[in-house]
Parts: structure tokens; sequence; C-alpha cells
């Protein structure tokens, strides 16, 4: 698994394993009795492989801060949603998507160092994971920590990359798979958010081209919800999604295959690959998402 997988989960998931004994393994299912309504496989059951390579794919909230940051737009608090009523999350469903939401906003306070407004959004995280019963995979004090001082996320790679396959496992193992897709759903549409927002406010080439990206990645994404869409929730998600995804349309993605080279990493020769993307993206079609993509997200953080 990638460094940039787990920067996308990093601001929100600091796993329970922390601590304690490294060795000692835990059934979580004999801890907590999930509800039948939480259950839900889908029509197909998803590889460990093919979930890893969709959530790769997303651009993480931390990344996304940090070309917002490197382009010198402000930090604005006004961006974030709130966590006033984070009880209105009321459902499983409706908990893993705010979970991703939150974990989100949490990575974009990270990165601009905002420490005295992160313990809300830690709360809203940390009621929602238990809501869904994945709080046992959370470890809350070192992600306090983490979120007071981003200079150690490195540090908690290893870790990182062992507790959320054990997380996705667990979900996967008790035909709660579905939540995993809420989840990363949930931090695709708040980032797609974020990026909309100081592209209204400060217009810049680097941030629009990282929308048009979005087109693949969308597409990956759909696959995987419409798996669940016999959910009527999901159908509506789905739909939603797709109006997005209809504009996506008329942005031009093409790739031109570059001359390899060698080069030295960590002592060593490898290949690197000279590949190059072009993304056309004109500002009407680039606006028409951003706005959709305001109603989408409005839509679900006021439910």
């Amino acid at each position: 698994m990638s460094k940039r997988l787990i920067y996308i989960l990093l601001p929100l998931l600091i796993f329970a394993s922390c601590g304690g004994d490294k060795h000692k393994k835990t059934d979580f299912s004999k801890e907590f009795e999930i509800p039948d309504s939480q259950r839900y496989a889908g029509e197909l059951a998803i590889s460990e492989a093919a979930m890893g390579e969709i959530v790769e794919n997303i651009s993480s909230p931390v990344e996304i801060a940090a070309l917002i940051k490197a382009v010198g737009v402000p930090y604005s608090k006004d961006y974030l949603a709130t966590t006033d009523y984070v009880d209105n999350y009321n459902t499983s469903f409706k908990k893993a998507l705010g979970l991703g939401i939150f974990g989100a906003d949490l990575g974009y306070q990270n990165m601009y160092n905002k420490t005295g407004s992160v313990i809300d959004y830690i709360s809203a995280i940390k009621s929602l994971a238990d809501g869904i019963h994945v709080g046992q995979f959370f470890d809350f004090s070192t992600l306090k920590r983490l979120a007071t001082n981003n200079q150690n996320l490195d540090s908690l790679m290893y870790i990182s990359v062992q507790n959320f396959n054990q997380m996705d496992r667990y979900l996967s193992e008790n035909n709660r798979s579905n939540l995993s897709s809420l989840i990363i759903t949930g931090v695709w549409i708040e980032s797609m958010y974020l990026l909309g927002e100081v592209i209204k406010e400060a217009p810049n080439a680097e941030l629009s081209e990282k929308i048009g990206e979005q087109q693949i990645i969308l597409g990956s994404l759909m696959l995987l919800l419409k798996n669940y869409e016999r959910d009527p929730d999901f159908k509506e998600l789905v739909n939603d999604l797709s109006e997005i995804q209809n504009i996506f349309r008329e942005v031009t993605i093409t790739n031109v295959q570059g001359e390899p080279e060698m080069v030295e990493e960590d002592g060593m020769l490898t290949i690197k690959q000279n590949d190059k993307q072009f993304i056309e993206i004109s500002n009407e079609t680039l606006f028409k998402i951003i706005d959709k993509t305001v109603k989408v997200r409005n839509k679900i953080i006021q439910l």
C-alpha cells in the first residue's frame, strides 16, 4: 500500500494499536454486536486489492490542503462542515459519509496548523466511528497529538497501513464493506468541495486541473457505489453523483507516453516512467462541476 493511500486516511484514522501489545490480536466481532441494518455486502464482493486501488487513486485531504496552501490561499474556517449537528447523522449510512467528510476537514485544518479548532472535529469523528462500531480502531489520544503536530506523519505510516487493512477486512468479514465505500466517498466529496470553494475565491490553473483529474477517479468511485444500489440511500447517492459525472464528460484527459529513464532512489537504480497527462477543462465546465458538487455536499451535511 502506497504512502499516498495512507495520507488519505491519516487525518481520519490513527489506529488503536498505536499502544499496547503489538502482537496481541483481538476478535472485534466478539466485542461488538452489529445490527442487521448495517450489514450489506453488496451484489458482488469487493476484493481488498480492488478497494485499495480505488482508494489509492483518490487525492488525499492532506494532498489537497497542501496544494491549496502552496498556491498561497489562506485558511478559511467557513469552508468546513459544521460539527454542531453531528447528532443528525443518525443512520449508519449518514455516519459513514460524515466520517469521511469530517476526516477531510481535519486534514485541511492539520495542514494549516489550526490546532485550536480540531477538538470539535475529533469529537465528531469519535461519535460517528462509535456509531458504526469501528471506534475500536481509533486511538483518539494519538489522533489529538497528530492534529496538533503535523510533523510526525511518517512515523505513523507502518502502524496505519497495518490497521487500515485490519479495519477494512473487519468490515468486509461482517458484510459491512458498504460503510468503507461511504467513508471514502465522504473524503472525496469534501476534498472536491474544498477545491471548488478555493477556486471560486482565487482562480488557479493548477487547482482547476486537479478538479479535471477527478473525472477518472469519480468513474471508479461510481463503480464501487453502484454495487450497493439495491439500498435506496445508495441509489439516491449514485443518482446525485451521476449528475456530477455527466458534467465531467465535457473534460478531456489525454495521456502521452514518455521515455523511461534510470534514476537513483535510496542508493538503488530504478526506472522512472515519464508519462504525461494533459487535462482540458473549460471555465464553464469547471464551475458547473463545482456548483453541482456544492449541492451534493450540502445535501449530505444537512441530513
